[in-house]
């Protein structure tokens, strides 16, 4: 009898099983049944090239165009280079070695085949270095019944390709029992004219026409969209099991004084959002709400506000940043914009007043246990670190309210871990992103937290113009880019240069950037070689320095307080001035590689410049070619500042599959079916349905299969993504 979670082992032998977890992670019988083909072609249908992605492994069916063998200039030996094409663009093969003979023997021109490889770069043209191919003429065994009517095109890997999925998924489907019981009641698959999981599975692998892959693919979201929902109800039940402390406004104390003294009108949106936020604080059910809004729309203002209730309240407010960087930053802003309101207890300070404290990880001892015993006694009514917060030996006073500064930094057991902190109440939770969610993605990602938006920027801030450098078409618009930073330092200005990589071999993460082979892609441009490089030539005579997230933290805290105050002119970084660094005096912000960025941290990079009364200034950089969809993401930022219409473009730029970030995670995301760009008719149906069932039966007692469903399709790793995401 062959089950669900039966190994593949067991029914496809070692070496077939083996590369299914060694190349895409499938260990079991239902990890390969929910490996759905990514897509359908039919025999003759050939495969658009013109939208393929740098650095994706793909399946194309195309048709071979030329082939020829020539002798390698630098070395001994042969090699064949073929031309495939779709009927529209074309795309490059590379061969090296003695097989390549035989690659030519088969690849005549005309010849429909499929080719599996990743996507590189040669001579500005995208090519695949020494493809898997299986040609679709032929009718022996293999090629015969891989290529009927409907070919499934399914998500492959280096070692196993679409093919060969192909063929796992025939053996496991003439040796499968099917389904035991189905995981969604029968009650609800009726109301919602779904059909049994185990057609649906038949039916996704093997179909017989497209109305069969269709009402398959409806019944497959349902799963995911209930697994997701059933998890996210259950999180927002537990979310407000433990009451809260209730913090209502209080008269007269720090945070009117602070209001009184603000040199400007809030806006309406601040007003507005500020007013929901007290009305839940003031409450004893936990808030849990996501507070997101474009880069520069004044989020930390609410957020600081918030806080000062909570310390009227008698209690702590507790800030979370992702980087030391910016947790120092914070302190320091928050210190700035409360003056002798944030002096309590020093000469000077002011009648009603509270104490902004920072602790981080790397604080020297003194400093530590100082910060420490501010935070037990609860002298610091307002506590911003890093992760620091969160370690054990932290103990608060009275934790009344965490604020968590870009959510997706951050996983779900360390907001967990800080709302722990409170004693028996769980604290209320702000979380701040100003990366813009479109709704479907809040209602599957962020459903545990009621969500607000910031759409209207304040008054002053000053208009940002982005343009793509295409240096492969015109490398002499960089060079003018330089002379464009001069000409900005002249006028007293600054700019930041950011870079994907650090230098020495090494990511921000410290470890050493991927080779890309078969291309000849250079590896991704470094800080340190950067910064060397400009200040020996384009940029000679200026003052450059560069900031890291592996630099020691009195360095990183240096380098920032020596660019606000503009004795560095030019700042190459990292992506660690993403998020939350302010230096109004800064205005051009030039991205190098700016294709290896994401639509969502462009935004968020550009928005560091512009902060000012001047006119900011942002130039992508890239060798990209034109056409490819990787341009297409860059033109798309060029095009718009409205962050809320890029996160919408992202997704639709997106692949199916990897809509929820998993490149950007390097985690599934356990979605592969249902999509939140297409599917929130589903997405809200079923969090309607999961609401009621969990209501009803916190635990899932009585649903086993829903239950099961939730286990199967979001373990701990991708329970947590989703939190992170």
């Amino acid at each position: 009898m062959t089950t669900f979670d039966e190994k593949l082992v067991s029914v496809l032998g070692k070496k077939s099983a083996d590369a299914l977890e060694s190349g895409l992670g499938l260990r079991t019988v239902g990890d390969l049944l929910r490996h759905y083909p990514r897509r359908y072609d039919e025999r003759g249908k050939l495969t658009e090239i013109a939208g393929l992605e740098l650095g994706e492994h793909v399946t194309v069916q195309a048709r071979v165009k030329s082939a020829r063998q020539r002798r390698m200039k630098s070395r001994s030996g042969e090699l064949l280079e073929a031309v495939i094409t779709d009927g529209t663009s074309d795309l490059h093969l590379v061969f090296f070695g003695r097989g390549s003979r035989k690659v030519e023997r088969e690849l005549l021109p005309n010849r429909e085949a499929m080719f599996a490889g990743k996507v590189g770069l040669f001579n500005g043209k995208l090519q695949l270095a020494h493809p898997d191919y299986q040609v679709l003429d032929g009718f022996d065994g293999d090629a015969a019944k891989f290529a009927g009517a409907f070919i499934p095109v399914y998500p492959a890997a280096q070692g196993i390709q679409s093919w060969n999925v192909s063929n796992c998924v025939e053996q496991v489907l003439a040796l499968w029992d099917g389904v035991a019981e189905d995981p969604l009641p029968e009650d609800l698959r009726r109301a919602r004219d779904l059909v049994p999981l185990e057609k649906a599975l038949r039916d996704i692998h093997r179909p017989d026409g497209w109305a069969a892959i269709t009402v398959a693919q409806q019944r497959l979201k349902w799963d995911e969209a209930m697994a997701v929902q059933l998890t996210l109800a259950q999180r927002r039940r537990s979310s407000t099991a433990r009451p809260a402390p209730a913090c209502p406004p209080r008269d007269g104390l720090v945070r009117d004084a602070f209001d009184a003294r603000l040199p400007f009108e809030l806006t309406a949106g601040q007003r507005e959002v500020g007013e929901q936020i007290a009305a839940d604080l003031a409450r004893d059910v936990p808030m849990n709400r996501l507070l997101q809004g474009e880069v520069g729309s004044g989020k930390t203002m609410v957020a600081l506000r918030a806080m000062l209730q909570v310390v009227d309240a008698g209690r702590q407010a507790a800030m979370l940043a992702p980087t030391e960087v910016l947790a120092a930053q914070h302190a320091r802003s928050l210190r700035e914009q409360l003056g002798d309101l944030a002096q309590a207890g020093e000469l000077g300070g002011a009648e009603h007043a509270t104490r902004v404290t920072l602790l981080t990880g790397s604080m020297g001892a003194a400093a530590r246990k100082k910060a420490m015993l501010e935070i037990v006694t609860g002298e610091a009514g307002i506590v911003v670190g890093t992760h620091a917060l969160i370690q054990d030996k932290v103990e608060f006073h009275d934790l009344g309210l965490v604020v968590v500064d870009e959510q997706h930094r951050f996983g779900v057991e360390q907001r967990a871990a800080l709302s722990g902190r409170a004693g028996g109440s769980a604290p209320h939770v702000l979380v701040m992103t100003a990366t813009p969610i479109p709704r479907t993605v809040a209602m599957t990602v962020y459903g545990d937290l009621e969500v607000s938006a910031l759409r209207e920027l304040p008054r002053g801030r000053s208009p940002i113009s982005t343009s793509v450098v295409p240096i492969a078409e015109k490398p002499q618009w960089l060079d003018r880019a330089w002379q464009r930073i001069h000409e900005e330092v002249r006028k007293g200005h600054q700019v930041y240069v950011v870079c994907p990589r650090i230098g020495d071999g090494e990511n921000e993460d410290g470890e050493a950037p991927p080779k890309e082979d078969g291309s000849d892609r250079r590896p991704p441009l470094a800080v340190v070689d950067v910064a060397n490089r400009l200040a020996a030539g384009p940029l000679r005579g200026l003052r450059v320095d560069i900031l890291h997230g592996r630099m020691a933290p009195d360095d990183k805290d240096a380098v920032m307080r020596a660019f606000a105050a503009n004795e560095v002119q030019v700042l190459v970084a990292t992506t660690v001035v993403e998020v939350g660094v302010n230096v109004p005096n800064a205005t051009v912000m030039v991205i190098m590689d700016a294709d290896r960025f994401g639509v969502s941290q462009l935004h968020q990079l550009r928005g560091r410049v512009g902060r000012g009364s001047a006119p900011g200034l942002c130039l992508l950089v890239t060798e990209m070619p034109g056409g490819t969809s990787t341009m297409e993401r860059l033109r798309a930022v060029e095009s718009t500042l409205d962050g809320f219409e890029l996160a919408q473009l992202d997704l639709e730029l997106r692949r199916e599959g990897d809509v929820l970030g998993a490149a950007q995670s390097g985690t599934r995301s356990g979605l592969k079916m249902l999509s939140l760009l297409r599917d929130e008719d589903v997405i809200a149906d079923a969090r309607v349905v999961a609401q009621e069932v969990v209501e009803a039966d916190p635990d899932l007692a009585d649903h086993p299969g829903l239950a099961g469903l939730v286990a199967g399709l979001l373990d701990e790793e991708r329970a947590e993504y989703l939190e992170k995401a």
